[in-house]
């Protein structure tokens, strides 16, 4: 099973919940799942996803994760238009840019 990092968890569980997703919000997550809070950390991570759109973000996740599952289909009739690729680009090298933040 792939480990998850809690500071990312927390994220999601307070965008989940409707909450504000905060350094003071990702730090309470963090000290409720028993983790010794590391306050930059935190900090760094709120200031990321300032303005991040989850939804979004998360449809395309689910997105890419249910396409291998769909099997191969024909390259024209999965070649999406030139817009729809540079929006895709951007937001997958944004998750990328969090993800390297933990490593």
């Amino acid at each position: 099973m792939t480990k998850v990092d809690p500071y990312l968890h927390a994220v999601l569980l307070l965008h989940g919940a409707g909450k504000e997703v905060s350094q003071e919000g990702i730090l309470s997550v963090v000290k409720a799942a028993g983790v010794h809070p590391d306050e930059a950390k935190a900090k760094v991570l709120a200031e990321a996803v300032k303005g991040v759109n989850f939804e979004d973000l998360l449809k395309n996740v689910a997105t890419m994760a249910a396409a291998p599952a769909a099997g191969a289909a024909p390259a024209a009739a999965a070649k999406p238009a030139e817009e729809e690729v540079s929006e895709e680009k951007k937001e997958a090298a944004a998750a990328e840019g969090l993800a390297n933040l933990f490593g």
